[in-house]
């Protein structure tokens, strides 16, 4: 079995301290703890309602604490200008048309190049290497949920952030799809970039998880090595982990590396 690369041990990219967010009456978050270092991938998973969105909205800065603290490469995102943040932060939201305005994919990638300060032609290649087939004439409002979301995602990648933030990411993806983002979300972790995903797809996390940390109403009940929680736990565990137990495995790649 080839063992999941260990992340690599540095100051933390996210650090957050007895954190609380109260929407209204709701107490959206409680008491989090969580760090996340450069180079680390990690699976925010829990039911609907738990508070991952709340949790990734406090990191980019769109929700402030009520209480507690958070800060993203040592800054309080909620205190910090818009320009400033997106250098260190990008989040692809359940919604990807939030991010895209423009009338043609051509324009998304001019207006994300732009304000990125990248090389022109940056946004597009990305558009090319995780939708392949798309014209630059095309209208966002016309591509499916999950051709919205690979366009999305290249505007956001595009001024590459050191923290990357995906909710739901794999929504309306199909395999191929999903395969290409898995690998592009490989080699960008790869170059030292954070990333926090919050998700269902307990075969995503598998295959790409440093750890896994699981909230309920609020609070984080578990956070730990991907292999150790999601086996400990029925609801997120992958089917590989489920068919073979008590064998260590999570993904077909695992299993096919220990035949080997």
């Amino acid at each position: 079995r080839r063992p999941r690369p260990a992340a690599p041990a540095a100051a933390p990219l996210v650090l957050t301290e007895r954190l609380g967010v109260r929407r209204g009456r709701v107490e959206a978050l409680r008491a989090v703890d969580l760090r996340v270092r450069a180079g680390e991938t990690i699976a925010l998973m829990g039911r609907n309602g738990a508070g991952k969105s709340t949790l990734l909205s406090t990191l980019v800065g769109m929700i402030a604490p009520t209480s507690g603290s958070v800060l993203v490469g040592g800054r309080a995102p909620h205190g910090t200008s818009p320009r400033e943040l997106i250098r260190q932060v990008g989040l692809v939201p359940q919604e990807p048309r939030d991010l895209l305005y423009a009338d043609t994919v051509g324009a998304e990638c001019a207006a994300a190049d732009g304000d990125a300060g990248a090389v022109p032609g940056t946004c597009r290649a990305l558009v090319s290497e995780l939708l392949p087939g798309v014209a630059d004439g095309t209208h966002p409002r016309d591509l499916s949920e999950g051709q919205r979301l690979a366009l999305a995602l290249a505007v956001v990648l595009t001024g590459r952030p050191p923290l990357l933030l995906l909710d739901e990411p794999t929504r309306g993806l199909d395999y191929a799809a999903k395969a290409r983002l898995v690998t592009h979300l490989r080699a960008l972790a790869a170059d030292g970039h954070a990333i926090v995903l919050a998700t269902h797809d307990v075969e995503l996390a598998a295959e790409l998880a440093h750890r896994v940390v699981i909230i309920a109403d609020g609070e984080v009940v578990a956070d730990g090595p991907t292999a150790e929680v999601v086996v400990s736990s029925p609801a997120f565990s992958p089917q590989v982990a489920k068919i073979l137990a008590p064998q260590p495995w999570l993904t077909v790649e695992q299993v096919e590396g220990a035949l080997l």
